[in-house]
């Protein structure tokens, strides 16, 4: 065992950013190394310089087979360099096979074997102990399926090094064990993995060692055996954080604003409950439990087939976003990049796009006001950025989860539906989530929060509502809160318990 890669020295300026300052580290042989820090610290910017997406402006990779001033997707494809990203690179309606090899010649330089990409794609998923159809359309695989073929696709070459960019955000608990055992195994097999993830309990689970990262510059390297939890926080975000969460008010509210009767749609076979006004209510389950699809049926982006919402006391059906958005309800959507905002556009726009009625007059947008909106948020939420004319798809994953919600927040709802609020989203980042969720609810606004995060969900909630195949199965009350009991029933087929 010995030294694998080393980075040295490595710079990566972008206008009016530096992103990398400096940055040197080593992995070993075998070892599986956790890369951490806040969103916006230059995880990502690294990444993408080991394995040829990016140059630095400065700095060289050291590899047994050489130095290199830069890396290119070929050249770390032929040093066995590859890379499992957070959105998968897979084709949905190809095979698993056809996804495993795709732009490989199996079978001969003018001829592709079908039946040799077959048989090869079962031995190695055999080897990979994972029991999937060569066959299927992806598209019809589970998340966790889904990641699993990922790494298989990685092995389908040669492998030396592997790196995975939040790899368990969107698996379950099951999926995300299936996933250890496999890259213990790669371990195993002498394969340096490198782990990026904000769940700082898997890191202390699965990794050797840590390496900490913080506004471009690299902090620090340790055994995960000789550092704490609280000392990785506070390498990260460069200070003490207090609790994670923070304090409950002790909620007390009967005005109900929002109750579901029944309500069944497209993922949803019944769910009847009701919301509290200043509430926040969780709501847990399995990925898969129809928890995003009743957000969704609520805030008019699918259509009710059956059942009753009421809205503080009317009977209301939303065709269209829209509409809900002028009747109080928001939505923070689990996909932000493909649902929460317009990538192309700025901070400024991405934050008043959603209450234009209000800021126009005589259908032209006052732009002094719609600019005393977006400084407004744009401030309180702390973005980090240049100005809020930042083009919001150069900004890190958690200050574009925090423009969502400031443009959420400035349509001025009464009600918003936060699904995974902080999924990859750094842990100084959610606890500001946190806290201004906590604001919000001391203004009135009632919150209906979606986490597959247990930590989240117990820590978070004034009641737990539990999902199960499309069904609401039960309620927690504070005082029944319990990791157990939430698992029980969001186990498939657990019996459905009454819900007030």
């Amino acid at each position: 065992m010995g030294t694998i890669l080393e980075i040295k020295d490595i710079t990566k300026q972008y206008p009016g950013v530096k992103a990398l300052s400096g940055v040197s580290m080593t992995f070993e042989e075998g070892e599986i190394h956790a890369i951490v820090g806040e969103n916006g610290a230059g995880k990502s910017t690294l990444i993408k310089i080991i394995c040829g997406a990016v140059s630095p402006n400065a700095g060289k990779l050291i590899l047994s087979e050489g130095e290199f001033s830069e890396m290119t997707p070929a050249l770390a494809k032929k040093n066995g360099i590859r890379v499992i990203h957070q959105e998968f690179n897979l084709v949905p309606k190809m095979s698993v096979a056809n996804n495993i090899f795709l732009g490989e010649r199996v079978g001969g330089k003018c001829i592709i074997s079908d039946k040799l990409m077959l048989e090869k794609t079962s031995v190695l998923l055999k080897e990979l102990n994972i029991n999937i159809n060569p066959e299927e359309e992806v598209e019809y695989l589970t998340t966790g399926q889904q990641q699993l073929i990922e790494i298989a696709k990685a092995m389908s070459h040669e492998l030396k090094f592997l790196i995975m960019d939040e790899p368990s955000a969107s698996l379950t608990v099951s999926e995300v064990q299936a996933m250890f055992e496999i890259v213990k195994n790669l371990k195993a097999k002498g394969v340096t993995v490198i782990y990026i993830s904000h769940r700082l309990d898997e890191i202390f689970e699965l990794c050797d060692r840590v390496s900490i990262m913080r506004d471009g510059h690299y902090i620090s390297t340790n055994e995960i055996s000789q550092v704490s939890r609280q000392e990785l926080i506070k390498g990260m975000v460069g200070r003490e954080l207090s609790d994670t969460f923070p304090e409950k008010s002790g909620f007390q509210n009967d005005e109900v604003v929002l109750e579901c009767k029944e309500i069944k749609g497209k993922g949803v076979k019944s769910a009847s409950f009701v919301l509290h006004k200043g509430e926040l209510l969780g709501f847990s389950g399995l990925v898969g439990a129809g928890r995003t699809e009743l957000a969704k049926l609520i805030y008019g982006a699918e259509k009710i087939v059956g059942g009753e919402l009421i809205i503080k006391g009317e009977k209301r059906i939303f065709k269209t976003p829209s509409k809900a958005i002028s009747s109080g309800i928001g939505l923070i959507p689990e996909d932000r990049k493909k649902e929460g905002f317009f990538a192309e556009y700025g901070i400024d726009w991405n934050i008043t796009i959603m209450s234009l009625p209000r800021l126009s007059k005589l259908g032209y947008v006052i732009d002094k006001e719609a600019g005393k909106v977006a400084d407004r948020y744009f401030t309180q939420l702390r973005v980090k950025a240049p100005d809020k004319k930042q083009v919001v798809k150069k900004l890190s994953g958690g200050n574009q989860q925090k423009v969502v919600i400031a443009k959420t927040l400035a349509a001025q709802t009464d009600v918003i539906i936060f699904d995974e609020p902080t999924r990859g989203v750094d842990v100084g980042t959610k606890q500001e989530i946190y806290k201004l969720m906590r604001e919000i609810i001391t203004q009135g606004v009632s919150i209906i929060m979606i986490s597959s995060d247990m930590e989240e969900i117990l820590g978070m909630s004034d009641r737990i509502i539990v999902m199960s195949e499309g069904k609401i199965t039960g309620q927690l009350l504070p005082e029944e809160f319990d990791q157990k009991k939430v698992l029980e029933l969001a186990s498939p087929h657990s019996k459905t318990t009454k819900v007030f």
